[in-house]
């Protein structure tokens, strides 16, 4: 079955980690309107760890996401307003709330080997009304046959597509390959890509995905997302235009988007410098770098030590802690003992 490809864009949630989670609502309505412009099919607005997730562990928000998501709802025309949610972090009412503002799609995202956790916000978002997809995190660090068993578990609790997620932006392009053509093999629903440059690979790793099948594919404008960033909107828009795939994308809107209103937010550009490198070196959470930038400062040791040590110790989303535990133990090993 051919199904057409679908375009979030995962600036206004992705990029908030960038920013550390310090979005306004003027911000928000600005890039809103002109991906909702662009042709974006959908626009994905939320804490960078998703409903619920402004928190001490995570990153307090500037200002309270149901407010940036009722901004957003109120300048789409055309995209549907999506929110990111992962279970132990938003709750069925933080589902809800959102719901009740107008968000028509939720991805409900849990590590990849932890999809049974995803239960129940996927059966109640099916119940609200929504589109949901299913979201496994940190794909690169299963095995192609092993998501395709956790996948098929989310497409039973109703999801209508299921993402490979390359959190780390640690596949390459075989990786991603294979992973996709797996779900697609083993689903009857649809299936996505969400991708991270920090090995230079998003944009490649998302054709090689699209060629195996993903359909729901996610961007964000100006590659504005955690670490090196994600796949550039306006770089995938322009290269599927030159391959005759383009799904409805006014490339020069997107460029206008990414050259105009993006760069002022940012702060600081979406490049792969040696941190970043070493997100996707080691297969580490994305989300992870500013926490890693900011506790290599306090403790005084190189940001690319503390994100070794917390990819050999396999950490995954949710254990942020464990980067200030691990930056003091670096710490430690350098202080001068006593003569």
């Amino acid at each position: 079955m051919n199904r057409p490809l679908k375009i979030c864009d995962v600036s206004l949630r992705d990029g908030s980690h960038v920013i550390r989670h310090q979005f306004t609502c003027e911000q928000v309505a600005s890039i809103a309107r002109g991906l909702d412009e662009a042709g974006v099919h959908m626009v994905e607005v939320s804490h960078g760890d998703g409903l619920g997730g402004s928190s001490i562990q995570y990153g307090m928000s500037r200002v309270n996401e149901l407010d940036l998501i009722r901004t957003a709802r109120s300048v789409l025309k055309r995209a549907k307003l999506t929110v990111l949610l992962l279970p132990g972090i938003g709750t069925r009412d933080d589902l809800k709330a959102a719901r009740d503002l107008g968000a028509e799609v939720v991805r409900v995202a849990t590590h990849c080997t932890e999809a049974d956790v995803a239960q129940q916000h996927i059966s109640l978002a099916r119940e609200l009304g929504m589109q949901v997809s299913g979201f496994l995190m940190m794909a690169h660090m299963s095995s192609p046959k092993d998501l395709a068993a956790q996948a098929r578990l989310m497409e039973s609790y109703g999801a209508h597509a299921v993402y490979v997620t390359d959190s780390a932006g640690a596949l390459t392009v075989d990786g991603a390959r294979e992973r996709v053509r797996a779900l697609r093999d083993a689903l009857q629903c649809e299936v996505g890509f969400h991708g991270h440059n920090n090995l230079s690979l998003a944009v490649a790793n998302t054709l090689a995905a699209i060629e195996e099948g993903a359909t729901w594919i996610d961007a964000a404008a100006r590659g504005f997302g955690a670490g090196a960033g994600n796949t550039a909107t306006e770089v995938l828009a322009a290269v599927l235009d030159r391959l005759g795939k383009n799904p409805g994308l006014d490339v020069f809107k997107l460029m206008d988007v990414a050259e105009e209103l993006v760069p002022p937010v940012m702060q600081r550009p979406a490049e792969i410098d040696r941190a970043a490198l070493t997100l996707g070196y080691c297969g580490v959470y994305s989300s992870f770098l500013r926490h890693a930038e900011r506790a290599a400062e306090k403790f005084g040791v190189d940001a690319r030590e503390i994100l070794v040590e917390v990819g050999k110790r396999k950490a995954v989303g949710g254990q942020e802690d464990m980067i200030i535990e691990v930056a003091l133990e670096l710490s430690q090993r350098r202080a001068p003992t006593a003569s």
